[in-house]
């Protein structure tokens, strides 16, 4: 019966293993050791690790599955100086865009998911991706330049870029705050 038991135990053990429900996946570990990197080195993204990056933005979540968004990616040095003030070489930036008028959807909290999928997805593949909110206004008051389609609006700008070696996340961002600062439970 103990035989029985045990093998029972890990038979359920490796269930759980194959399907993900562990505290050690890779999407948490992507999550717990983030942050927006402040320092990048002048190597390129390559198309690939781009074009991986721009399809998880595409699948992430919407409010009524309706997908408010555009990306518009930007990797010429003077257009990426025009938008942060800086020139960044090697990197890139995605300005997200959401539909400006829509009844009964949320395109701004839907572009910030879709902005989290692609920070994440940097993240995963080893480059470091930092997120913008504060350039929008100079973006929409220069749509055309900036390529924004018509109907559309810029809500947030993600650059992301190659992360130089010695950087890591004490070094290189902010500290966050404790849990007990954030976390309420009710009682």
């Amino acid at each position: 019966m103990k035989l029985k038991l045990l093998l029972f135990v890990a038979i359920l053990s490796s269930f759980s293993l194959l399907n993900g429900q562990t505290t050690d996946n890779g999407v948490t570990q992507v999550i717990l050791a983030g942050y927006s990197e402040k320092a990048y080195s002048s190597e390129p993204v390559n198309d690939g690790q781009l074009d991986l990056i721009l399809k998880c933005g595409i699948k992430a979540p919407s409010s009524r599955n309706k997908q408010p968004w555009k990306f518009t990616v930007i990797k010429d040095d003077a257009s990426i100086k025009e938008v942060l003030g800086h020139e960044f070489p090697g990197n890139v930036l995605i300005i997200i865009s959401g539909i400006e008028s829509s009844e009964g959807t949320t395109p701004d909290f839907d572009c910030g998911l879709a902005t989290e999928s692609m920070f994440l997805a940097a993240h995963g593949l080893g480059l470091g991706a930092r997120i913008y909110g504060s350039p929008v206004g100079n973006i929409n008051s220069k749509k055309e330049f900036f390529q924004i389609p018509a109907g559309y609006k810029a809500v947030i700008v993600l650059r992301i870029g190659n992360v130089l070696k010695n950087m890591d996340a004490v070094s290189g961002a902010t500290p966050r705050n404790n849990p007990e600062e954030i976390i309420n439970y009710k009682k």
